[in-house]
């Protein structure tokens, strides 16, 4: 429709026709056309008009079609008279749901100050700002004001402060909420499912499961999940075709994403391949877009790099988003020189953003391209029209921290114009360990200690450094410290599938059924590195002496340690579990150390095995004796 062909005019009958346009558009967040009406609508003067209800319609156009800068000029145009309780929530709601959490509160508190009563849909977007910012005690003051006040808990606010709940940790809370509503919906019931999932276990999960009413697609997808989540695929399984045989639901295409992404958290690339497989026969001709980057994400934290460059390939539609997953994947795989080959391809397709760069940085840090890595940052806002944020900021100090430039590194933390955050400064520190840099590492400790008192891998980094510069007593205050502060060290933790089955360790494990023969198998394997020239790396392991003079007893417990480190007894489990010549997949959740990092090159070699060990930052591909980090990790 051409709106400038529409006769004008003053009158009550017009203002009614525009803006019954203005709330289909609305209703159907036809943002082009709307565009086009208030256009029209400001070159015939109309919006201006003394009657502000066209500006109020106009508010609620832009707010549905989720345009928060346009929303909030309107808005703001409107005299405060002429605004009421829905226009405040109309605008808080379009914050919430866009992105901009803080605003929609920042709105709320303005609301009160002008004595305006909020009511039922205020308090739901008010509570879904709250969730996604995790603010509990914002969360927990806007509760108190709804019962202070006698306003109504219907289902839906209900559900949204359920949720606020839940997202901040306070299952009792959440449950309380909910005991004391009088029927609760579907919503109700897999608001509460997930954060027993979440915050109690898969277990006490699966008896809200059962005790519910009826489910909803998100109710069998949070479970499905969690069991993918817990190593617990057989389980998944079973629910899954519960589901898609029994229940007649097909899984669309927000199903299939949560599904992959609980894939990419756990590493069960066996499931991740069946719904590749069911996407590929159940949805449309073209991969849906969120899918096929959903499986890019997935196939890349598996260590099937190779596969989700095929999916990749193969997507007709590809935009920021996908191309952002393949560059972090590849970055993540230590491919720096093919992730810039890619970039230069990406940007003669789609315009980067912030979040390429992450990956551009990254990869050029783990890839050692310090001069590329440099270029790059110097181009974001130069070039690229990007302002750098602190995780730029982050992969910059980590790329020069590692190439030795630290003085460079710690000058661009001390010249950033936004404060450094733990991300930052525990990279320095890490790279003041592996350059023996231990007067600046003393000083970031302490910075460090600031923002998260709690966190043991600060102490640990600097005890290392205090241990290899021969300083005991240091390195005994610090273990005093964590000590007395009741702290303990993050467990290592690796898994490996085999067999539809997730099988974990810890350092030192009894628990698995199985740990009398992979113990056997670690002998051998000990025995066999050993008879390759294997020394085991012992001088960051804490001395048990109060001098640090190690005497041959204590050397060897120190030697029994390293031997006995999650990632060896996974891997002499997958040595007695698979084929010969098949290959190891691990996964840890903290970096690996430089003993198992020399011991694993030594084992593919020694076993004709390709090894991969996804640790916390990176993946290492191990085969015949060397690693695809070339040691610069």
């Amino acid at each position: 429709m051409r709106w400038n062909t529409i006769p004008q005019s003053s009158s009550s009958l017009s203002h009614h026709y525009y803006r019954s346009l203005l709330r289909t558009h609305a209703k159907t967040s036809s943002l082009i056309d709307g565009q086009k009406l208030h256009a029209t609508l400001l070159k015939n003067g109309l919006s201006a008009s003394p009657n502000t209800f066209l500006q109020n319609a106009i508010l609620h156009l832009y707010a549905s079609c989720g345009d928060a800068l346009s929303a909030r000029k309107v808005f703001d145009k409107i005299p405060n008279s002429h605004k009421d309780t829905i226009d405040w929530t109309t605008l808080m709601s379009c914050y919430a749901r866009n992105g901009l959490p803080i605003d929609a509160l920042n709105l709320f508190l303005v609301m009160q100050k002008e004595s305006l009563r909020p009511d039922e849909v205020t308090f739901v977007s008010f509570f879904n700002a709250c969730s996604r910012l995790g603010d509990l005690v914002s969360g927990s003051q806007g509760h108190c004001f709804m019962v202070k006040e006698g306003l109504p808990f219907t289902v839906t606010v209900s559900n949204a402060a359920m949720d606020m709940y839940v997202k901040c940790g306070k299952m009792r809370d959440a449950r309380i909420l909910f005991k004391e509503i009088n029927d609760p919906s579907v919503v109700s019931w897999t608001i509460i499912l997930s954060g027993m999932v979440k915050w109690e276990g898969v277990e006490n999960g699966r008896l809200i499961f059962d005790e519910m009413p009826e489910r909803n697609e998100v109710a069998w997808t949070v479970m499905i999940a969690g069991y993918i989540e817990n190593g617990l695929p057989r389980e998944a399984f079973v629910i899954l075709s519960v589901m898609i045989l029994d229940m007649q639901l097909e899984l669309n295409h927000v199903t299939l994403c949560s599904l992959l992404s609980a894939c990419s958290q756990s590493g069960d690339l066996f499931m991740g391949r069946w719904i590749h497989v069911y996407a590929l026969k159940n949805m449309e001709k073209d991969m849906h877009l969120m899918v096929g980057t959903s499986l890019i994400d997935m196939y890349s934290k598996c260590g099937r790099i190779d596969r989700a460059f095929r999916v990749f390939e193969s997507m007709s539609n590809r935009n920021v988003v996908a191309w952002n997953a393949m560059l972090s994947g590849m970055a993540m795989h230590g491919k720096g020189v093919e992730v810039l080959g890619l970039f230069r391809q990406m940007i003669r397709e789609v315009k980067p953003d912030d979040i390429t760069f992450v990956s551009v940085l990254n990869a050029c840090s783990h890839s050692g391209l310090v001069d590329q890595g440099c270029q790059y940052f110097r181009d974001l806002k130069k070039l690229y029209k990007i302002t750098p944020k602190i995780e730029h900021y982050a992969c910059m100090v980590d790329l020069l921290g590692r190439a030795g430039r630290l003085e460079e590194a710690e000058i661009l933390v001390r010249e950033m114009p936004i404060r450094p955050n733990e991300v930052v400064l525990g990279s320095l520190l890490a790279s003041c360990g592996l350059h023996g840099k231990l007067h600046l590492g003393e000083k970031l400790q302490q910075e460090l200690i600031q923002i998260d008192p709690l966190n043991t891998e600060y102490h640990v980094l600097l005890s290392n450094m205090y241990k290899l510069a021969g300083k005991q007593e240091n390195v005994n205050f610090l273990r005093q410290v964590l000590k007395d502060r009741g702290i303990r060290k993050i467990p290592g933790m690796s898994s490996i599938h085999v067999n539809g089955k997730v099988h974990q360790f810890s350092a030192g494990d009894k628990s698995h059924p199985q740990i009398r023969d992979v113990y056997i198998k670690l002998d051998e394997m000990v025995r066999r590195l050993r008879s390759a020239g294997y020394i085991p790396n012992t001088a960051q392991i804490f001395s048990g002496s109060e001098n640090g003079i190690d005497n041959a007893e204590e050397r060897e417990e120190k030697e029994q340690a390293l031997f006995y480190h999650s990632e060896k007894l996974a891997i002499a489990f997958g040595l007695i579990s698979t084929r010969p010549g098949m290959p190891l997949h691990i996964f840890k959740n903290l970096r690996i150390c430089h003993d198992c990092h020399s011991a694993v090159k030594l084992i593919s070699d020694i076993y004709d095995r390709e090894i991969i060990i996804r640790d916390r930052h990176r993946f290492h591909y191990f085969k015949q004796g060397s690693c695809s980090c070339s040691d610069y990790w």
